[in-house]
């Protein structure tokens, strides 16, 4: 007799993993959560009355190979804060307060502890977004992925009143750019990284205060707090986060045609991270700007009278900003 367990598949291990998250998801319950984890879908109550006309935005997005720093380093409590911030950080662009998450754990051998640490960082990120944690997904798929490796990915959904909507579209000449930092790397670029880095994680490195693997593990910064604080305060008109592309494929994504954000290089300090990436792949400026944040998680266009205030807002409540650019009549969507 040849039983799931001996094709690589142990239930039990998913009943313990189920058991042991659901500590981390009662950690993210807001209001407007029904019932727990563990059932077929997760419930959600929209509060009517704190919109008029309400619209549902979502996103989604996974870690990507920075997972592979996490498997080298055995360091799985973090990278569930990567997976939430890539996808609140999206449609908080729109203005959106996101209200609940869910996350899919795809792996070739499920081990509950690995599982629950993993999730752990979910919730984590959850709380620091304020939404919940309502649901997921942990598969076990034998000979899908390498013994100890896993795929991580998730979506959150968020809502804002239809009047409210950033789209950028109001967005014209003479507007100011607003960088707020990232806290390194955040989730993008690895591929590249690791083809540089990955035989020196545990190397020491002067200029970083820390080890390799300690500077490139660090989790993707959420800016959903401050961000939906300033938008009652400001007259914030576009925002893009900083991804996959950097400032080069982001920034115009937020720009109405015959408009181009003029970027200042010298505005901040480059983290010395991208300095040393920069130096050991030989890239230009441009091509550094086209892979990695270069420090900037997120940018924001103001009205240019607002900039310096906003600045000192962010300042304030802990994330460092910098006035970067401003907006210009051009052809290009950027020029550095």
């Amino acid at each position: 007799m040849i039983d799931y367990k001996d094709a690589g598949v142990d239930v039990n291990a998913g009943y313990e993993t189920v058991r042991l998250i659901k500590q981390h998801a009662a950690r993210t319950f807001i209001p407007g959560v029904i019932g727990d984890i563990g059932s077929f879908s997760g419930l959600f109550a929209i509060d009517k009355d704190a919109y008029k006309e309400p619209v549902l935005v979502s996103g989604a997005d996974g870690v990507g190979t920075k997972l592979k720093i996490a498997f080298a380093l055995d360091k799985h409590d973090t990278v569930g804060i990567d997976c939430v911030a890539m996808c609140v950080n999206d449609i908080l662009c729109q203005g959106a307060k996101p209200l609940f998450f869910l996350d899919y754990l795809a792996t070739g051998k499920l081990e509950p502890a690995k599982a629950a640490e993993v999730v752990k960082g979910v919730a984590d990120g959850c709380v620091e977004a304020g939404c919940a944690l309502i649901g997921g997904e942990t598969a076990e798929m034998p000979d899908m992925y390498p013994e100890g490796e896993y795929d991580l990915a998730g979506f959150a959904v968020g809502m804002i009143d239809k009047d409210n909507i950033i789209t950028g579209q109001r967005i014209e000449k003479g507007d100011a750019l607003i960088g707020l930092s990232s806290s390194g790397l955040h989730s993008n670029g690895f591929s590249l990284v690791r083809r540089l880095l990955m035989d020196k994680l545990g190397e020491y490195n002067h200029e970083l205060g820390c080890a390799f693997g300690e500077e490139l593990i660090k989790p993707t910064r959420i800016y959903v707090k401050p961000v939906l604080d300033a938008l009652k305060a400001f007259d914030i008109k576009g925002m893009a986060h900083i991804t996959g592309g950097g400032f080069i494929e982001n920034i115009p994504r937020m720009l109405n045609e015959g408009l181009m954000a003029v970027i200042d290089r010298n505005a901040w300090e480059r983290p010395p991270m991208f300095q040393i990436l920069q130096h050991l792949s030989g890239l230009d400026d441009t091509s550094m700007f086209n892979t990695f944040n270069m420090g900037i998680g997120l940018v924001m266009a103001l009205p240019p009278d607002q900039a310096d205030d906003a600045a000192a807002f962010f300042k304030s409540a802990g994330y460092p900003a910098h006035i970067i650019g401003s907006i210009e009549e051009g052809p290009e969507g950027i020029r550095l």
